[in-house]
């Protein structure tokens, strides 16, 4: 409760609830919310029913929990997204890239998708171009399945229930049973990879960015032709990904501050 919210002007009242369901691994419930932010349930309700009319929450199916919604979605990527925020995280990049001479990428999970905050070319001439902002599939991307192998586990199986498992190529993974599988095998491991299962030729490492309470907010990669790295190459590359990701930790934790109380349920 802490910060006395009950003293703050309305607009701020709905602000601090929109920051506890953003900073939640999980779907929120109204006792939580209640909690959080030090106010009357009727009072929490009202103004949840404002916010979703707003499309900045979204009921669960079961009607007692939120979480965010499109609205919000969009602001917290527009906000990742700034040139302001992404500066010394491309600067970070541009050093990954100088020491493992190959392109480097940032990306977070939003919507089913990964979408690239940030990327940064080697010099070489073959190479694959994806601009921030850019969408790629889940279930075949060494970050894709990085991000959704630390999803919370309800969460998770719902996006893996829900994912069109596109064969893109003849490594794609398209059973629903071997891709949780593969995302166990990623837990354990703490990497990813993309053994040519989005594009053939194509290979990736990614590591988890880990912020406050162990929350994975995003992923770091490196991806190059096989014709030039091949995959046991690649995961040579494992260390220096690691110490970028533990330097982006820093800047993604100004943004996304672990919350002070644990969603319930989920």
């Amino acid at each position: 409760m802490g910060h006395k919210v009950d003293r703050e002007p309305p607009l701020l009242r709905a602000f601090a609830l929109l920051e506890h369901v953003a900073r939640a691994s999980a779907a929120v419930s109204l006792q939580d919310l209640t909690e959080a932010v030090a106010l009357p349930k009727p009072t929490v309700y009202r103004m949840l029913n404002v916010l979703e009319a707003a499309g900045l929450v979204m009921r669960e199916p079961d009607g007692r929990r939120v979480v965010a919604g499109p609205r919000l979605e969009r602001l917290a990527l527009g906000v990742l997204m700034n040139e302001s925020a992404r500066a010394p995280r491309h600067a970070i990049l541009q050093r990954l890239v100088a020491e493992v001479g190959e392109t480097v990428n940032l990306t977070i999970l939003e919507k089913g998708e990964v979408v690239y905050l940030d990327r940064v070319e080697s010099a070489w001439p073959l190479r694959m171009t994806l601009q921030p902002g850019s969408r790629v599939p889940l279930h075949c991307t060494a970050s894709g399945k990085l991000l959704l192998a630390h999803l919370q586990t309800a969460r998770r199986r719902r996006v893996v229930a829900e994912l069109a498992l596109t064969r893109y190529t003849d490594h794609t993974i398209i059973d629903r049973r071997k891709l949780e599988a593969e995302l166990a095998a990623i837990r354990r491991a703490g990497f990813a990879t993309d053994n040519e299962e989005y594009l053939a030729g194509l290979v990736c490492v990614a590591v988890p960015v880990v912020i406050a309470r162990g929350r994975v907010a995003a992923s770091v990669a490196v991806h190059a032709p096989v014709a030039r790295l091949s995959l046991v190459q690649a995961l040579g590359l494992a260390p220096a990904l690691k110490r970028a990701a533990d330097a982006l930790a820093a800047s993604f934790a100004v943004d996304l501050v672990a919350p002070r109380h644990t969603a319930r349920g989920g």
